[in-house]
């Protein structure tokens, strides 16, 4: 049997009968079915989303996940821009204007386009989470800005304009998660110039080193934030350790952020790091 499944249509069927419904599956929505012990995933509530409501089209940053964005958990709240339907544990409903052509189909779901779910998701949320949010996407997707501003010449009154002008300017699909997105507007945030990411550094024969999350390639000064894969990975810590080794040979200082680090620290040791190396604030 496929997993979610419209209850009414296995009963009708003779696949389950009503007791057994109600004994050894539980609903994800009002009619929509899964076995009692399974584990519902993104996808298992959007495919049954698509179910209980064939008209909705989901938007935000659950249609992020459904064009390949990452960083998106399974309890995720959807939203969907349906009208006459009753709210839902888990929905997130929006009685927002789409065009024709902002609606795709992804696996028979409605769902925003790329550009349109950009569009939401920098008007519809607080600058730092819609950058973490529009990095994901772009590294998943490209989208444009000027197609994103365009669509908003569309909907000069949606609400979050202004929030989306200052969104927009700050993605960049480098990051490679939201640490690095949190890390770069620190940076930015702070002052200090707009870091480059995913620079590659090589040798003096001309073999590679190193991609650098983010750095000040002028000053060769590089930042990079530290996950746990840094203290259970042995390989990894031996490779870290030899590329340090060559990095400090080519006269490079790259800032190794952890999760416990303060930002004010964060923030001087680069100020400070880039003034040795002669830039000017």
């Amino acid at each position: 049997m496929r997993v979610p499944f419209v209850g009414s249509d296995a009963v009708a069927s003779g696949e389950l009968t009503p007791f057994a419904l109600r004994r050894g599956y539980r609903p994800i929505y009002r009619g929509i079915y899964v076995p009692a012990e399974h584990q519902v995933s993104l996808r298992d509530r959007v495919v049954g989303l698509g179910l209980a409501a064939p008209d909705a089209v989901v938007a935000g940053v659950a249609a992020s996940a459904l064009h390949g964005a990452r960083w998106v958990g399974a309890d995720e709240p959807i939203e969907v821009v349906m009208g006459g339907r009753r709210a839902q544990a888990g929905l997130i409903i929006r009685n927002d204007s789409l065009h024709p052509d902002e609606v795709t189909t992804i696996a028979g779901v409605r769902v925003t386009t790329v550009t349109r779910t950009a569009f939401d998701l920098a008007r519809c949320y607080p600058r730092d989470r819609a950058v973490t949010r529009l990095d994901a996407l772009r590294r998943a997707r490209r989208f444009s800005t000027d197609e994103v501003l365009t669509l908003a010449g569309r909907h000069p009154r949606a609400r979050g304009l202004k929030r989306l002008r200052t969104s927009l300017p700050l993605v960049d699909g480098g990051a490679e998660s939201p640490k690095e997105t949190w890390l770069r507007l620190l940076f930015m945030d702070a002052g200090l110039p707009r870091p480059t990411t995913q620079v590659v550094v090589c040798d003096v024969d001309g073999s590679y080193v190193r991609r650098i999350d983010m750095c000040w390639k002028e000053f060769k000064v590089g930042a990079e934030y530290d996950g746990q894969q840094h203290l259970t990975s042995r390989t990894d810590y031996v490779n870290d350790v030899r590329v340090a080794r060559v990095l400090r040979r080519l006269n490079w200082h790259v800032i190794h952020v952890i999760k416990e680090d303060r930002p004010a620290e964060i923030v001087a040791e680069a100020r400070a790091t880039l003034r040795s190396r002669g830039w000017q604030p």
